[in-house]
């Protein structure tokens, strides 16, 4: 597997990018419904509206404890941009999708990144980005085994992407 990601902003900025064979508002809600998001990511508890949300991830391999996001940007069905601070760091990220004849695009955007994270964070999102696509399109959901075998290789060319 070859790393789908680029770099922008001396390595500040992660971007991915994935296509999906589903209507703009299917793949909007697998990425706002806390029901939806449980499949790929994790769920969300609290009032949108308020502003912010508490986020507890679920595909960990350790339980995790909720972290608040903040809604930065909120567009539907087309730009969702949340913040958040953990014990992993900071997380400032945009999720915009795109109609595009019979699918939709979800451009995903870390940025704000310590450019040596890069190694890290660029294979956790490439298996969160596969494990949506999977939820939302079919066929079978990347395991924990496969981000250990399949995407945590991918570290040496995230970090080649900053050198």
């Amino acid at each position: 597997m070859r790393p789908t990601g680029t770099v922008e902003d001396d390595g500040r900025t992660l971007v991915l990018t994935r296509r999906f064979a589903a209507p703009i508002d299917d793949v909007w809600a697998s990425v706002t419904e806390s029901e939806r998001t449980a499949r790929w990511f994790g769920t969300w508890t609290g009032d949108p509206s308020t502003g912010s949300v508490l986020v507890t991830m679920n595909a960990e391999a350790e339980p995790a404890e909720p972290t608040r996001f903040d809604i930065v940007t909120c567009e539907p069905p087309r730009l969702l941009t949340v913040s958040a601070d953990d014990a992993a760091g900071h997380w400032f990220i945009s999720l915009r999708l795109d109609e595009d004849g019979d699918g939709t695009t979800l451009v995903f955007r870390q940025e704000q990144l310590e450019p040596g994270s890069v190694a890290d964070i660029g294979p956790g999102w490439e298996w969160y980005l596969d494990r949506l696509l999977a939820t939302v399109v079919g066929g079978p959901v990347p395991s924990l085994a496969d981000f250990d075998s399949t995407y945590m290789p991918l570290s040496e060319a995230y970090r080649s992407l900053v050198r």
